[in-house]
């Protein structure tokens, strides 16, 4: 989904320069938040792969997605993917509203970063609403498999190549910054 040889890179960090543990620390808070979106993506699969495999029906796969942690929050939009869709719209408006904004002010050269990262989380926002789509169509046909299956791939290809491209880019601007003005 995205050409990777578009993509700017940050400025490099200083040479030399050491780091507390709470530092580190806000490096990894952002790895640790990927991992997490990372995992459900993992489960939201092996569930498109149960109902295929007839272990569960759509309907099944929709209350099963009650058990993940995204919806143990209260962002009900009614679908099977809403949870998801609520909880990157979640972590991605806060980086746009609060996170980018401070990094932007911290460091004037990670402006194109943060420009293509804003561009990028408005494309999974599309996607992944062309999960639910797909899997509420499914619903109605659900010996087609293949538009779901398509949609899940285009959102695994997507985030999990945004999630890199942040973490790489974003980890040591964070570890020297922090996500706010004054955390470190």
């Amino acid at each position: 989904m995205w050409d990777e040889s578009t993509r700017p890179e940050g400025p490099p960090a200083p040479s030399g320069q050491t780091f507390t543990e709470p530092a580190h620390a806000a490096g990894q808070h952002l790895v640790d938040v990927h991992d997490h979106l990372r995992s459900e993506l993992d489960r939201l699969r092996s569930l498109l792969d149960q109902v295929r495999d007839g272990a569960l029906t759509a309907a099944g796969a929709r209350s099963a997605l009650n058990e993940m942690t995204l919806r143990r929050n209260d962002w009900t939009l009614g679908a099977y993917c809403a949870q998801y869709c609520s909880l990157l719209t979640q972590h991605h408006s806060l980086e746009d509203q609060a996170v980018f904004p401070h990094l932007r002010a911290s460091d004037s050269a990670l402006a194109p970063v943060i420009d293509r990262l804003e561009q990028e989380h408005r494309v999974i926002h599309e996607v992944v609403l062309g999960v639910d789509r797909s899997l509420v169509a499914h619903m109605s046909d659900p010996g087609d498999f293949g538009p779901i299956q398509e949609a899940v791939d285009v959102l695994t290809d997507a985030l999990l190549s945004h999630l890199s491209y942040e973490e790489g880019q974003l980890v040591g601007p964070l570890t020297r910054f922090g996500f706010y003005p004054g955390q470190f």
